[in-house]
């Protein structure tokens, strides 16, 4: 055996590029945040311009947040820590620059195409088509070169932090993909193939992970790398690891449906998201702690290292965040604070506290490594610090006091039976100093990271980029002890029953009587089983679950099975019975091509960022808005538009709730009809024309989607989206007002005026 001495030079120059775009795309979402906010507190701040309006920039800045800032600071941090975990250089050099150019590419296209109004219309999910092919991609040549450096890898055991970046490549892969699952209509458009309540369930089941795997497992892993090494400590408890990971990534992915509590969702699904979303409070706190108590013995360290300061504070915001997360996702709780700011102050006690702080940290402690030197300003990261946790203070307390203020002023009745605030708009007014605080935190953060970018300017100045290295032993056959044959791999006895527990558990789950009888007799026989082979073997779970941490492969495929199993077990039987062909007591009437042509402008403006089309089954709500949404009102959207957040009322049984010229007269210039409104001008839909020609794709994917429409030929849609147009035209036209039938403004009317309009339906289509 040759036992030579052998230099490993890591790749740190990937790392110092990805630490980099993390500065300047933080600061540039940041800065879109702070817009934005300028924005709902001035409505001025919008220019009267189509690319600068809040509807179309509000998805920019949460783009840019998530995957330019995050991301970024993700692959820096999975980069740098895998190398030294794994004693390797990265498997490809190519492919990392690959990686990392085609992650910049993208985000620079979606910042070009979302303020054109170049959207799906779907949360955290409206890159175009072909933005989501090159995203789809680039994630995996990232696995790719992940999962082909664990292989080479000269350390034989899986690190903690390791587990956390392999659940989030695996997981994000499989929620993106299923989630952007389209058809075309043309380059630049296309619908989901999930529709109303499918959509709905698809979308949050994506949206709440991706929370969940790109928010919070990859910091998670950077915490567990990052964390020891700054605070020259171990892991507090590698079991306390154990448990807080499968756990974590078997409960975080059925808490989905608490973004839909009170809403047209099943029941069964309301229930199973809440239970879920309380059971990950042990969890969650379990990793904060694992992450607070690895300082035991250096707590001095947090009066003098701004490093310390970041973690800490970073990691106790995501213990604040994921107590506040599961107690939002009690119904009554819920019901106050959904469609509030009180959700808002949510994510952004999670983005700024936990993962900006976070990224603060690591860039903090990283960058003096990567260039050979020491930080410039030890007392100016001192004050990013104090600046970061004021405005974050400032933001979060205005959106509680917001949400709460909203909630309650929105659902108050009188003892006789009356709105106390039928007006919408007065509840705006009485929160708007609370937008001006939001806005004055934002800006502190801001601040905070500009400081954060001149600092690391001046110490990168001082220093000289340098690259990482190790020394190894150079052992024959090391590739053989890592990477043994297949069966042998699955032939190890944890992995056996890991296997046999998680199929018997999904057929009780999901299965018929019988079938779930016969599961729960075989899951306790498999256990007892599982148990007397230990004791017999003389083995013990902790060496077994070190033989597991031999093998990359096995456990990556335990941990997909553990993370699938709550999505197929909610979205499955939702594509079997909540369908078209399904649906009793009231069904959407299909849109007529105009309206449609009108709701892909609505999409287009970003309408669904202030306004719902979900009425809640609440006395208050009944009251305002109307009869409360049924699930087979929404069953031909693509996308759905229940929404998240009200800036304005909800809109669902809007339609003929107004005359033609109101809605006019409210895009035009909504404080003419509205007084205090924060809404945004929409000029341009007064002269810009409407897009008909684009229409007959869109119906022929309509159709393919199941929206029941007769097949008519381009002339025949032209002929009546302009013969509907030219109705509103006239009424118009009644009250002095002139357009032309083939405007935008004249299609979004005729969108508006369809909703809530659905027909009765007394027993199911049979197939």
């Amino acid at each position: 055996m040759n036992n030579d001495k052998r230099t490993i030079v890591f790749d740190d120059d990937i790392v110092r590029k990805f630490l980099i775009v993390t500065i300047v795309w933080g600061i540039v979402g940041m800065l879109a945040g702070v817009l934005i906010a300028s924005q709902l507190a001035f409505w001025k701040m919008n220019f009267n311009i189509p690319w600068t309006s809040f509807g179309r920039l509000r998805p920019l800045h949460t783009n840019a947040a998530i995957f330019a800032f995050v991301g970024n600071m993700m692959f820096a941090g999975i980069y740098y820590s895998t190398q030294r975990l794994c004693k390797t250089r990265l498997a490809s050099d190519f492919l990392s620059r690959v990686h990392f150019w085609g992650w910049q590419l993208i985000i620079v296209f979606a910042a070009i195409s979302l303020p054109l109004g170049l959207t799906r219309g779907k949360e955290y999910a409206e890159l175009i088509w072909p933005i989501n092919i090159m995203v789809a991609v680039i994630w995996v040549i990232f696995g790719i070169n992940f999962f082909w450096t664990l292989a080479i890898r000269r350390e034989k055991t899986l690190y903690v932090a390791l587990w956390f970046y392999i659940a989030t490549i695996l997981v994000i892969g499989m929620l993106y993909i299923v989630n952007h699952l389209q058809i075309p209509t043309s380059l630049l458009h296309g619908y989901p193939i999930f529709g109303g309540v499918q959509d709905a369930l698809v979308q949050w089941w994506y949206g709440h992970n991706a929370v969940a795997f790109f928010l919070t497992t990859p910091i998670l892993g950077i915490m567990y790398y990052f964390m020891p090494k700054a605070a020259e400590r171990p892991v507090y408890s590698y079991r306390l690891s154990i448990v807080h990971f499968w756990s974590l990534v078997f409960i975080y992915i059925w808490a989905g449906p608490h973004h839909l509590l009170n809403t047209a969702l099943p029941p069964w699904l309301q229930s199973l998201g809440m239970v879920f979303s309380l059971m990950l409070w042990a969890p969650s706190w379990g990793g904060m702690l694992n992450g607070l108590l690895t300082l035991r013995g250096a707590w001095d360290k947090l009066r003098t290292d701004p490093v310390i300061k970041f973690f800490v504070a970073g990691i106790t915001f995501y213990g604040m965040a994921t107590f506040e997360g599961p107690l939002l996702a009690i119904k009554s709780v819920n019901a106050l604070s959904h469609y509030t700011d009180w959700t808002i102050g949510h994510v952004h006690s999670g983005t700024l506290g936990w993962n900006g702080f976070m990224a603060a940290g690591m860039i903090y402690w990283l960058v003096p490594r990567l260039w050979n030197t020491k930080l410039y300003s030890i007392k100016l990261a001192d004050f990013h610090f104090w600046l970061g946790m004021i405005g974050i203070l400032f933001y979060v307390a205005s959106m509680w006091v917001s949400g709460i203020t909203q909630g309650l002023m929105l659902n108050a009745v009188s003892t006789d039976g009356v709105l106390k605030n039928p007006n919408f708009l007065d509840t705006l007014n009485s929160i708007r100093p609370m937008m001006h605080l939001r806005l004055l935190g934002g800006v502190l953060y801001l601040l905070g990271f500009i400081l954060l970018a001149y600092n690391i300017l001046r110490t990168v100045r001082t220093g000289k980029a340098v690259n990482g290295t190790i020394e190894v032993l150079e052992e024959e056959g090391h590739a053989d002890e890592v990477a043994l044959g297949f069966w042998n791999i699955f032939l190890n006895p944890p992995v056996m029953y890991s296997l046999l527990i998680i199929i018997f558990t999904m057929m009780f789950g999901v299965g018929p009587d019988t079938l779930k009888m016969f599961a729960l007799v075989m899951l306790i026989f498999t256990l007892i089983t599982g148990y007397l082979h230990m004791e017999l073997s003389g083995s013990s779970w902790g060496e077994w679950y070190d033989r597991l941490l031999n093998h990359a492969m096995p456990f990556t495929i335990l941990t997909f099975l553990a993370a699938a199993i709550g999505g197929s077990i909610q979205i499955i039987p939702t594509l079997v019975m909540h369908n078209k062909n399904h649906i009793e007591g009231y069904r959407q009437i299909p849109y007529t091509p105009l309206e449609l042509a009108g709701r892909d402008i609505y999409i287009r403006e970003g309408c669904y960022n202030c306004h719902s089309q979900m009425i809640r089954p609440f006395v208050s709500e009944l009251m305002r808005y109307g009869a409360y949404s049924r699930i087979g009102e929404s069953i031909y959207d693509h996308p759905f538009q229940w929404g998240s957040k009200r800036t304005g009322p909800d809109l669902h049984r809007v339609g003929s709730k107004y005359p033609n010229s109101w809605h006019y007269k409210h895009m035009e210039d909504p404080r003419s009809v509205s007084v205090g409104s924060n809404m945004p001008n929409y000029g341009w839909l007064i002269t810009d024309q409407t897009d008909l020609r684009s229409l007959e794709t869109k119906l022929k994917v309509m159709i393919q989607l199941g929206v029941p429409y007769p097949k008519r030929t381009m002339d025949e849609i032209k002929s009546e989206a302009l013969a509907q147009g030219q109705l509103i035209s006239d009424s118009l036209k009644k009250e002095g007002i002139i357009v032309e039938p083939d405007r935008e403004i004249v299609a979004v009317i005729s969108y508006l005026q369809q909703l809530g309009k659905s027909e009765k339906v007394d027993q199911p289509i049979k197939e």
